[in-house]
C-alpha cells in the first residue's frame, strides 16, 4: 500500500518503553509492505495542549497526521485496569466520526494477564466511539514476552506480524 500512512500512537508516558517497542515493530512490519509509517509520541506533546488549555501546533499537526491515516496503532501501558489518560487525551480532543474508514491495531502492556481485558474494555470502545474499526486480534504483552534487551520475544512478534496482517486485510 505504497504512499498509505500507518500511524503509531504511544500513550506510554516512559521512554524507552515495552509500548512503543511494540508499537515499533507492528509499524516496521507495515513499512516492509510499502506503507508510510509514522508515530506520535504523547508524552512529548504539551500537556496544555493535550488537556485542551491552550492551542499547540504540535499538537493540531497530531491530530491531522491521525486524519492522514487509513491505520492507526495504538499502544499503551495498563494502569488501573485500563489505558492511560495520556492516550485518552488527544482522542477526546477529536470529532465524534474522526476515525471513519480507519483501522486500529491495538497494543497494551502489563504487568498481570488479568489486565489483557482492557483491550476489549478499553481501547476497542475508545475506537468504536469515533467509528473507527479494530482487528479483532489484539496484543497484550506482560513482562515476560520481551527479550533481555527490550524486543518483543520470537511468539509476541509473531502475534503482533499476525494482527498487523489483519488490520493490513481490513484496511483495503
Amino acid at each position: 500500500m505504497s504512499g498509505t500512512l500507518a500511524l503509531g500512537i504511544s500513550g506510554s508516558p516512559s521512554s524507552p518503553s515495552r509500548t512503543r517497542a511494540l508499537i515499533d515493530h507492528a509499524l516496521n512490519a507495515l513499512a516492509a509492505q510499502g506503507w508510510e509509517t509514522d508515530v506520535i509520541d504523547l508524552a512529548a506533546l504539551p500537556a496544555d495542549a493535550l488537556l485542551a488549555r491552550r492551542e499547540d501546533a504540535d499538537m493540531t499537526a497530531a491530530i491531522e497526521r491521525v486524519s492522514e491515516a487509513k491505520m492507526l496503532v495504538v499502544g499503551t501501558p495498563v494502569y488501573r485496569a485500563t489505558y492511560t489518560a495520556l492516550l485518552k487525551t488527544i482522542f477526546d480532543l477529536m470529532p465524534q466520526d474522526y476515525l471513519v474508514g480507519k483501522v486500529a491495531v491495538l497494543i497494551a502492556t502489563g504487568a498481570a494477564p488479568g489486565h489483557m481485558l482492557a483491550i476489549d474494555h478499553g481501547l476497542r470502545p475508545l475506537i468504536a466511539s469515533l467509528q473507527g474499526v479494530s482487528a479483532s486480534t489484539g496484543i497484550y504483552a506482560l513482562p515476560g514476552d520481551f527479550t533481555d534487551d527490550g524486543a518483543p520475544g520470537p511468539e509476541l512478534a509473531a502475534k503482533v506480524e499476525s494482527a498487523v496482517a489483519e488490520a493490513v486485510g481490513l484496511a483495503t
